[in-house]
């Protein structure tokens, strides 16, 4: 029982549930390269995948966790969190940061010799986000840059080769994951200033960070249908689009400058239903048309 506990503190340190960000874009990454250059669907491939996702995302934020866990035990939003509450000790985190880094190193050899040699490059990225805001007020941009790594990683996991169309989607992810990020950061504006932390709500105020939020997810929302143009989507790859669309409107419809109270709606179920809901719709075209 104490072992089973013990494995549910970690998974909560590292918010396994959020995975739903980036999974489904790794997935749509990997059936895209699988339809369109004629391969046999290879589960072996799929598993490491999998777990290259999997355990570079638990390398991040562990240690986003480690490196934040001053900052944490100051914030009443954040003081219950594994660290500071002394659930989880910061050597702790630290040592399994660094199995998950190596664990995803691993899985990475065990793709192609491209994705292996890039693994060091992205494990820079995703660790390197959690120190951002510390000296950038731009963090939200580098948090959507690690979870871009999804979907062209898992391309190259089957084609050791880099292509448009998942590069588009990478950048859906960099303006999709900025978008809502900023949202996130609302909610510590008056915490962030007093401690000299950076993000955009902090430059802007919450006014200009929801526009600055908005004109991001207009962005998104255009390369999906760049994408959608460039691949020749057929109509499930629409019906996907158009449901993603309408889920990040209705974000921007629920958080206001003057009550984000409804910010953890926003940034957790609506964005999870997007991200699920067009992968599904985005694989569904791909094998179906």
């Amino acid at each position: 029982m104490a072992k089973s506990s013990r494995i549910a503190d970690y998974f909560s340190l590292v918010k396994i549930n959020h995975t739903i960000f980036s999974l489904p874009f790794a997935m749509i990454g990997f059936f895209l390269a699988v339809k369109t250059h004629g391969e046999n669907l290879n589960f072996r491939l799929l598993l490491l995948v999998l777990l290259c996702v999997f355990f570079a995302r638990n390398a991040a934020m562990g240690f986003n966790r480690y490196a934040d866990r001053e900052f944490d035990k100051k914030n009443p939003r954040t003081a219950l969190r594994e660290i500071p509450n002394a659930i989880i000790k910061p050597k702790s985190a630290m040592v399994f940061v660094i199995i998950n880094a190596l664990l995803f190193m691993a899985s990475s050899y065990m793709l192609n010799i491209l994705c292996f040699t890039l693994s060091p490059v992205a494990l820079l990225v995703v660790l390197g986000y959690s120190l951002t805001k510390r000296f950038t007020h731009f963090s939200h941009i580098f948090l959507g840059l690690g979870l871009a790594l999804a979907p062209i990683g898992a391309y190259l996991a089957v084609t050791a080769r880099f292509d448009l169309l998942p590069l588009i989607f990478s950048f859906v992810v960099i303006f999709w994951v900025a978008g809502f990020d900023i949202l996130y950061a609302l909610q510590d504006i008056s915490f962030d200033r007093s401690e000299n932390l950076k993000s955009l709500p902090v430059m802007l105020g919450k006014r200009k960070a929801l526009v600055l939020s908005a004109i991001f997810h207009v962005t998104a929302i255009l390369l999906v249908a760049y994408g959608g143009i460039a691949g020749h989507a057929g109509y499930l790859y629409w019906i996907g689009a158009a449901i993603f669309t309408l889920l990040l409107c209705y974000e921007h419809i629920i958080v206001k400058p003057t009550d984000i109270s409804r910010v953890n709606l926003a940034f957790a179920t609506m964005n999870g239903m997007a991200s699920v809901i067009f992968a599904c719709f985005v694989i569904g075209d791909l094998f179906l048309r």
